[in-house]
């Protein structure tokens, strides 16, 4: 899952960043509000983390274009702004939440992955596809009742393909979701990825649960039939 962090200070950066890739998160960074828009105009997140007092251009200006231009994207403002007027209109611009510094990064985190699920339609934090169990809380997945050990990569390819389960996914939106904007993976580092997963989680005594979908991309549903 890929995040945007506008934050122009730096320690709160640095630690929030921090925090997020060790949670298996992409995440692209921007220290003022000028940067912070171009990336969240230029790019696909899943949430984005959005200080309000921001040199450039404030988080509440990026707040309200990105929604006046129709993004749906989930955004938790972050900010040691605590009055309840401001609270309210955070909320009423078109904030999904909104969290007061000083923070608990657990919390924090928890928040972004309820803003993660809810984009993808998952209320759940247990994601299912067929016998393999996606815990988005602990980052646990099983199969079968076995536990699978996947790196942060591997374990963010899986749960992006499993939010988007029976559906057709590119090679392109992979890579747009899982890696960050300034990471120097190349298209067929996904493919790569695919077969990683594939020794992990397939068995021959185990339903076939990823599909290569020829021309499309890839397609994680379990028991299909082969394309």
């Amino acid at each position: 899952m890929r995040v945007l962090l506008v934050e122009d200070y730096a320690p709160v950066r640095k630690a929030v960043e921090k925090g997020l890739k060790e949670a298996s998160f992409a995440v692209d960074v921007a220290a003022d509000g000028r940067e912070g828009l171009w990336y969240a105009q230029n790019n696909t997140y899943d949430a984005i983390i959005l200080d309000l007092m921001l040199p450039e251009v404030s988080g509440m200006a990026i707040l309200k274009q990105l929604r006046n231009t129709g993004s749906d994207v989930g955004i938790l403002i972050l900010t040691a702004k605590d009055a309840v007027e401001d609270r309210v209109a955070g909320l009423n611009a078109g904030a999904d939440d909104y969290l007061i510094k000083p923070f608990s990064f657990d919390e924090l985190l928890a928040r972004v992955n309820v803003l993660v699920r809810r984009r993808y339609d998952k209320p759940n934090p247990m994601v299912e596809v067929g016998n393999l169990r996606i815990n988005t809380a602990s980052k646990q997945v099983t199969r079968a009742g076995v536990r699978i050990e996947l790196t942060k990569r591997e374990y963010s390819l899986l749960l992006y393909l499993a939010m988007r389960q029976g559906e057709d996914v590119s090679r392109t939106e992979i890579w747009e979701n899982v890696y960050e904007f300034d990471s120097n993976a190349h298209s067929n580092v996904v493919d790569v990825y695919i077969r990683y997963l594939r020794k992990k989680i397939e068995r021959p005594e185990w339903p076939r649960i990823i599909h290569t979908r020829r021309g499309f991309g890839y397609r994680l549903i379990e028991d299909e039939a082969p394309q």
